[in-house]
C-alpha cells in the first residue's frame, strides 16, 4: 500500500511540474511576440537615422542641385573672376557642407563622368533629353553608388555628394553648377555657357 502511495505521489508531482514548466514557456513565447497586424516596436538603444536634407525646386522649375538649398540661399557668381582675372566664372558655386547630396537639376542622360586634377575634380555632365543643354557638376566629393554613363536620371536623382576635389578651396566645399547650350554635335566639353542663377531662382531668363 505504500509503494503505491509513493508511486501516486511522484506521478502528481510529475504532472504539477509539467503543468507549470508548460504554464511559464507558454508565457514566455507570448511575451516575446508580435500579434499579427500590430506595430513594430522600437528596438531601444539603436540610434535613429538622421533626416536627409530636403530638395527644393526653383519657380522656373529646375531642381536645386544641392539638397538643403533654397533659392533665397544662392548668390550669382556667374561673372565673377577666376583665374586672377583672366576669365570669368561661366558658373555659380553653391556653398553647402561638405557630403551633402547633390542631386539632378534636370532629368538628362549621364554622358561623361570625368575627373579633373586641376580643374573640376571629380565631376558629371548630363545632357537634357532633346539634347540641347548639358548640366555640369564639379567639385563632387564622391559619385552616387551606381552611377554611370549612359545612365538616365530623373529630376532630383543622386548624382553626388558636395566635396573640395580639383582646385576648389578645402575651406569651402561647394558644387561648381554650370549650364551649357549645345549645338547640334557638340560634345559634353563644349557648347554656350547659360547663367544658372536666373534660372533657379526664377526670373528665367538665362544670359
Amino acid at each position: 500500500m505504500s509503494t503505491l502511495k509513493l508511486i501516486g505521489t511522484n506521478l502528481l508531482t510529475a504532472l504539477v511540474t509539467a503543468a507549470v514548466t508548460s504554464v511559464f514557456w507558454l508565457f514566455a513565447f507570448n511575451a516575446g511576440s508580435v500579434e499579427p497586424g500590430a506595430p513594430a516596436q522600437e528596438v531601444k538603444g539603436q540610434p535613429k537615422a538622421p533626416p536627409q536634407p530636403q530638395i527644393f525646386t526653383g519657380p522656373t522649375g529646375l531642381v536645386i542641385p544641392v539638397a538643403g538649398m533654397r533659392p533665397e540661399d544662392l548668390i550669382d557668381t556667374y561673372k565673377q573672376a577666376r583665374a586672377g582675372g583672366a576669365r570669368v566664372h561661366d558658373a555659380i558655386d553653391i556653398m553647402a557642407p561638405e557630403g551633402r547630396p547633390v542631386v539632378a537639376a534636370a532629368p538628362g542622360k549621364v554622358e561623361k563622368l570625368f575627373f579633373s586634377k586641376g580643374g573640376g575634380g571629380i565631376t558629371a555632365y548630363v545632357r537634357s533629353p532633346d539634347s540641347r543643354y548639358v548640366f555640369y557638376y564639379a567639385h563632387l566629393r564622391d559619385y552616387a553608388p551606381g552611377l554611370r554613363e549612359g545612365q538616365i536620371l530623373k529630376q532630383g536623382d543622386p548624382i553626388g555628394t558636395v566635396g573640395v576635389t580639383g582646385n576648389a578651396n578645402p575651406a569651402g566645399p561647394h558644387l561648381h553648377f554650370a549650364i551649357h547650350r549645345m549645338a547640334r554635335g557638340e560634345t559634353w566639353h563644349e557648347g554656350a555657357p547659360v547663367n544658372p542663377y536666373p534660372l533657379l531662382v526664377g526670373s528665367g531668363e538665362a544670359r
